[in-house]
């Protein structure tokens, strides 16, 4: 087999995507609204990278990928994911759909199923799921360890997200595992004084299950204790908080400068301004998993209440064996729109640029010249049938990276819907 021939010149790396009916960009310096649309519009890459994006007559490469008259937005970012588990918690959710109070108490069992588990067996586990998020359009994921509770387990953990993710989160400190359940505090210090000189050369965040309303989970002294640790570390906090009722969470996420405070489902009025404040200064971005609330029948939060304070709000599947095991960040929009309150606009940017954010990102969740080339494709003339027709497998990705991925769209019958094809300049498809 002769090896192709490799590119000579910026130009011969250069891949046009054209024939989009509507482009999401997400670029306020278009000036065409918060989405940043264009139509009729064309993509041209170079290498991993936007090189331009624009309307009308598309300049020339010498690669061209036509989507045939369909939506394409940057790929979503799942900015809150702990995909990295062994074992199966279905009868936890028959359970729950029987009317059984969720606590918080499963991750013990998935812990003891993960401890127990290769090396081998969470790889290709893990790997099957990354593929299942990116065959649904999501281009960037965050990943949690989690699962382990030793020092040992904590870090192979992050050794092995490191494989699929470099948004690696530190999340020792998930809950209290059933060795310590009658010393917690005793937990606390194996975190702080023996994990994290271990683990924190192995992830870029720190992570904490502050939830009173658990006892398998942190009170604000201990989350206080783990993240003054982390900090002194060099990991930047993100926060699980509010998620089972009114707690510290959120006010904790202020005064510790994190990226973000995630569920959120109990904000307070006084949460509200606190994060309000803190939003012109770089404050948490709060972060949606709706797909959690329907997993566990709790209350949807209303997004309503943020937004209109000013707060950044993102979105994400928080895909997990327990409370939400499902990866679809087109889901996730579809049931924000319908129970969060949001228009499908406000869903799809926090899906995307509103993950960015939540990871601190400026390269991913936008097209424009520079960002990375992530692209996810709907089977569709707008990006509002992403809400419009929920559970349809609408989305999948486009280019990962500049690289074109398999992108069947067979759904949309309209005029210009042609087979996703990869074409050279001048040659036929």
């Amino acid at each position: 087999m002769t090896e192709p021939a490799k590119a000579t010149s910026l130009q011969e790396t250069e891949l046009l995507v054209t024939g989009i009916r509507e482009l999401v960009t997400n670029d306020p310096s278009l000036e065409r609204g918060s989405l940043g649309l264009l139509h009729n519009a064309w993509v041209l890459v170079r290498g991993d990278r936007i090189a331009a994006v624009g309307d009308g007559t598309p300049p020339a490469a010498p690669r061209r990928l036509d989507v045939g008259g369909r939506c394409v937005l940057p790929g979503f970012v799942d900015s809150h994911t702990h995909l990295l588990f062994a074992g199966d918690r279905s009868e936890e959710f028959a359970a729950r759909m029987r009317g059984e109070a969720y606590s918080g108490g499963g991750i013990r069992v998935t812990v003891r199923d993960t401890r127990a588990a290769s090396d081998a067996a969470l790889r290709a586990h893990t790997a099957a799921l990354v593929a299942e998020c990116h065959s649904q359009g999501t281009t960037t994921l965050e990943m949690k360890s989690g699962y382990g509770l030793t020092v040992a387990d904590e870090a192979r953990l992050l050794r092995l997200a490191a494989e699929f993710t470099d948004e690696i989160t530190f999340l020792g400190a998930h809950a209290v595992p059933a060795e310590y359940a009658d010393d917690p505090d005793a937990y606390v210090d194996l975190v702080c004084e023996r994990m994290l000189p271990q683990c924190a050369p192995l992830a870029k965040w720190v992570d904490v299950f502050c939830e009173p309303h658990s006892s398998a989970a942190f009170d604000a002294d201990q989350t206080s204790r783990v993240l003054e640790a982390a900090t002194q570390y060099g990991l930047r906090p993100r926060l699980h908080g509010a998620q089972l009722g009114p707690g510290p969470g959120p006010e904790l996420a202020v005064r510790f400068h994190a990226a973000s405070v995630d569920h959120s489902t109990y904000l307070s009025d006084a949460d509200i301004d606190r994060l309000a404040a803190a939003a012109p200064h770089d404050g948490p971005v709060v972060t949606f998993m709706p797909i959690v609330e329907f997993s566990t029948r709790h209350p949807y939060p209303d997004a309503r209440r943020p937004l209109d304070a000013g707060v950044t709000v993102a979105l994400a599947s928080d895909c997990n064996p327990g409370t939400c095991f499902s990866s679809s960040m087109p889901l996730t929009v579809a049931m924000a729109v319908r129970d969060l309150g949001m228009t499908p606009d406000e869903a799809i940017w926090a899906a995307t640029a509103g993950g960015a954010a939540a990871l601190r990102r400026t390269d991913i969740g936008i097209l424009r010249p520079g960002a990375r080339a992530d692209l996810a494709l709907l089977d569709a003339p707008s990006r509002i049938h992403l809400a419009y027709r929920p559970g349809v497998p609408l989305s999948s990705t486009l280019l990962l990276g500049g690289v074109p991925t398999p992108a069947a769209a067979p759904l949309f019958t309209g005029p210009n819907a042609e087979p996703t094809r990869t074409t050279t300049e001048g040659s036929p498809a």
